[in-house]
């Protein structure tokens, strides 16, 4: 008989279709040990059955206008933040594409985010990433930046899309149709990457310019208006990436 950490290597190295045939083979085994790793394997494919139908669900978007051809999702990050850029990505997925847990950024930790970063960049057809800086945000406001920031993500995509899937908005001065879904990076697994992206490409500038600016405290609150990061605005004054615009109310 086998010892139960050989049975648990097993089950920690086999596929989830190798699982349900190990299930059967322990089937008859009553050690309370083998009987947890049963079950564990069973909730495991559970759980992934219940993540591939919810990803179906993410598709929904994609499905109905995928006859147009190539569909882009376009999301946003860092448009509340007291410093840093506001940054864009447009994201162009396979039609299929069969990557699982894409959700808003801000549902996923940030290990997901990373993990799923390094999928999508691997399994994207293209991907854009535009930048409004702090500077451009206080020239021209935030809303028109971060549109700044959209259209420049969608001129670097290396494909032109018939389709822009947008998080909640319309952007101006782009002639390619798009439709504005609400909550969209929650809805459409294009915008969810987008936003995926974004995100990540944000957190990781703002934890360069911590090592550069450190005080601000910029790898821990990315720029959001934390209370250790407006005490050290007060403190130090502001850096030259924080946003003259949004923080008058704390200089």
């Amino acid at each position: 008989m086998k010892k139960i950490a050989e049975i648990r290597a097993e089950f920690e190295t086999a596929s989830m279709e190798e699982q349900r045939r190990l299930r059967e083979v322990y089937r008859e085994d009553d050690r309370s040990g083998v009987r947890k790793l049963i079950e564990k394997s069973r909730k495991a494919e559970e759980a992934l059955r219940a993540e591939k139908l919810r990803m179906e669900h993410m598709m929904e978007y994609e499905r109905k206008y995928e006859h147009l051809g190539y569909l882009c999702g376009i999301d946003e990050v860092g448009r509340g933040p007291l410093a840093g850029p506001v940054v864009a990505c447009a994201v162009i997925l396979p039609k299929d594409h069969e990557i699982l847990y894409l959700n808003d950024s801000k549902k996923l930790s940030a290990k997901k985010r990373e993990e799923l970063y390094e999928v999508i960049q691997k399994e994207a057809v293209s991907i854009g990433v535009g930048m409004a800086s702090p500077a451009r945000i206080d020239e021209i406001n935030i809303l028109q930046a971060t549109y700044e920031a959209m259209r420049q993500a969608v001129s670097k995509l290396s494909v032109c899309p018939q389709l822009l899937l947008n998080d909640a908005v319309t952007i101006p001065q782009i002639e390619i149709p798009q439709v504005p879904i609400i909550k969209g990076d929650a809805k459409s697994a294009s915008i969810a990457a987008a936003s995926i992206v974004a995100k990540v490409t944000r957190d990781r500038l703002m934890v360069e310019y911590d090592k550069a600016m450190p005080g601000y405290g910029f790898a821990s609150n990315k720029g959001y208006g934390s209370s250790e990061h407006i005490e050290a605005l007060k403190k130090y004054g502001p850096s030259p990436i924080h946003r003259a615009s949004f923080i008058t109310h704390f200089v």
